[in-house]
């Protein structure tokens, strides 16, 4: 792979030509791509979609909207960090155009990464697929289960519905009709996982095995890319864009520290417990020794404690050492990249950047406090539940109403209340599936099921909420 095709600003969909006086004035196409993402309808729905504490009324917790904003910025300064390093690992063909592309793509795609993720976080993503597990074979289209009626891979899509899959749905629109229509070097490296969800697997040793990243739908629009920046020749394998790797070290950081952060902020642990927490999870014999990963976490955690026996102040002593934690594992990350660097770019690194690097105990120690103190307390699990009713509400009423949306035969209609729901639902919907019609019975199907998928995961945790009191008569 080679940085001149990498950082390609090819897009799928063609551009209204500029006026000549704008050349004057020039602004590059990453710049553009920016003041597309942030003038989007779709980004700034993030401002009210769940990062940890859904439906939360506390002005200081993060929203999936503060939490891109914080990749965006962490993956930029990583590329700045890549293209300007000092290092006996600095690389020659990364020249002056290389270290202004590098960080402008990444910018980019750190506010795109989680552009596809549901209402409700992580568990609206569990919720979709976990109804459509137990749905599909008891939904039926003309007397036969739907799941009878799709090919494997349409199910397991269903089945395994993923927002980073869903990330490159939305962007693949605009080779019909989409307000994002961004560089091709932006859309390849939000690419986690370029891998269907037949072929995905959690525990395999690739990373970019461990998610389905595509969908059924959007194969050919992912294989064109892929071409367009020398990811994917001749149809072969298609391997993760170089810059897919430091926007995923960055979404790592942002989430092993801000969201520490948000639980600190609301009471759900004590500076104490989180010290106790941290020191039992590496071996204090091991952490003697020189230059293993339990030295550097235990150098991190007593410049915790250091902090706290100089002010009194719990609050400011934890965000200052998040913010200084967040800088070690940026400079690992980076680290890491460059030493791999041959590997990552022909295609054959397999791990992420933290792997082997000083912080690797100490990224995977914040990822477990996390999910004990976050995770799996009370608060999180109930409002966990909430969304799991509505989402799966919703899913129910719409899909039964798709399933025969503009359909011919006088046997198979929409019933009136399905009717009704459709009406709800929002016409670029409907005009997206018209414009992918493939004219076989199974394939639209499926993507009458996507628009449902399509409109259900657009929404923000409050439009979600509001629609399912209203549609089941609490409002």
């Amino acid at each position: 792979m080679e940085w001149s095709v990498l950082l390609s600003t090819q897009k799928l969909a063609e551009e209204e030509p500029e006026p000549e006086e704008f050349k004057q004035y020039p602004i590059n196409a990453f710049e553009k791509d920016y003041n597309e993402i942030v003038s989007s309808v779709v980004f700034r729905r993030l401002q009210d979609k769940t990062q940890v504490f859904p439906l939360d009324k506390s002005d200081f917790v993060r929203t999936r909207l503060t939490h891109s904003i914080e990749v965006s910025t962490i993956a930029r300064q990583m590329g700045i960090m890549i293209s300007k390093n000092t290092s006996q690992y600095r690389r020659q063909e990364i020249g002056e155009a290389e270290e202004e592309g590098i960080p402008s793509v990444l910018l980019c795609a750190g506010l795109l990464h989680d552009l596809g993720n549901p209402p409700f976080g992580h568990f609206g993503e569990n919720t979709m697929a976990e109804w459509f597990k137990n749905q599909l074979g008891l939904v039926k289209y003309k007397g036969c289960p739907v799941r009878e009626i799709l090919s494997r891979q349409m199910v397991g899509d269903l089945e395994h519905f993923e927002g980073n899959a869903q990330t490159l749905r939305i962007l693949a629109k605009s080779r019909y009709d989409s307000e994002i229509n961004v560089s091709a070097a932006v859309i390849s490296t939000l690419v986690k996982y370029p891998t269907n969800s037949l072929m995905f697997k959690g525990e395999d040793p690739d990373v970019k095995r461990h998610k389905p990243g595509y969908f059924f739908a959007e194969r050919e629009a992912l294989s064109a890319v892929s071409k367009i920046v020398g990811t994917q020749k001749d149809g072969s394998e298609i391997y993760r864009h170089p810059l897919t790797y430091m926007l995923e070290a960055a979404d790592d950081i942002a989430y092993a520290t801000a969201d520490l952060e948000d639980a600190f902020e609301k009471g759900l642990f004590t500076l104490n417990e989180f010290t106790e927490f941290y020191e039992s999870n590496y071996t204090p014999e091991t952490a003697a020794q020189t230059k293993c990963p339990e030295q550097y976490s235990s150098r991190l955690i007593n410049n915790l404690k250091d902090r706290r026996s100089k002010q009194s102040n719990d609050h400011k002593v934890f965000a200052e050492w998040i913010a200084y934690i967040r800088r070690w594992l940026m400079y690992v990350a980076v680290f890491r990249f460059s030493k791999s660097y041959d590997d990552i770019m022909c295609g054959s690194y397999a791990d992420d950047l933290f792997c082997n690097t000083y912080h690797a105990k100490t990224i995977k120690i914040l990822k477990d406090a996390t999910r004990r103190f976050v995770f799996d307390s009370p608060g999180i699990l109930k409002l966990e539940l909430s969304a799991q009713t509505i989402l799966s509400f919703l899913l129910g009423k719409f899909v039964n109403a798709a399933l025969y949306h503009d359909y011919a035969e006088s046997d198979f209609m929409p019933s009136k209340a399905d009717k009704k729901y459709l009406s709800i639902l929002p016409g670029n919907y409907k005009n997206d599936y018209q414009a992918s019609r493939a004219g076989d019975e199974a394939v639209d199907l499926y993507l009458r099921l996507l628009m449902v998928t399509d409109y259900i995961s657009s929404m923000t945790d409050s439009h979600a909420r509001t629609l399912y009191r209203e549609l089941s008569g609490i409002e």
